[in-house]
C-alpha cells in the first residue's frame, strides 16, 4: 500500500476513535456503493453525521480541509443523498470534517469542524 494510503487509513482510524470518545456511535466506516464513498457514518444523539476525514503530514501546502474542493463537495452531496435514500434515513443529517495533521510517530493535531455546508 502506498504511504499516502497508509496515512489516510491511519487518519480515518484516529478520527473514528476521536468521535467515539465524544460519544458518537459509529455506524459504518469507509462506506462504498458504486462510485459513492463516505469515510465515517455516525450517530450523534438523534442526528446522522457524515464525516469526511482529511489527513496530512504537515501544513506546508495547505490545511487538510482545503482539499475538499467544489468537485469533491458535489461528490459528497451525491454520496450522502444516496446513503440517506438507500437506508431510508428519516433523521436530521449533518456533515462534518475532521482534519488531522501529523504522523504515527508524532502527536497529531485533530480539528473537528461541525455542520459544514457542502454546496
Amino acid at each position: 500500500m502506498a504511504a499516502h494510503n497508509e496515512l489516510g487509513k491511519w487518519g480515518e482510524a484516529l478520527a473514528a476513535e476521536y468521535v467515539e470518545k465524544q460519544g458518537y456511535e459509529i455506524l459504518e466506516r469507509d462506506w462504498k456503493s458504486g462510485h459513492h464513498d463516505l469515510d465515517i457514518i455516525a450517530k450523534d444523539e438523534d442526528t446522522l453525521v457524515i464525516i469526511e476525514v482529511k489527513t496530512r503530514r504537515n501544513r506546508l501546502f495547505s490545511d487538510p480541509e482545503e482539499a475538499i474542493d467544489y468537485k469533491k463537495r458535489l461528490s459528497l452531496q451525491s454520496a450522502i443523498n444516496h446513503y440517506v435514500k438507500s437506508h431510508r434515513i428519516n433523521a436530521p443529517v449533518r456533515f462534518d470534517v475532521i482534519s488531522i495533521v501529523g504522523t504515527v510517530s508524532s502527536t497529531p493535531d485533530i480539528d473537528h469542524i461541525k455542520n459544514v455546508t457542502l454546496i
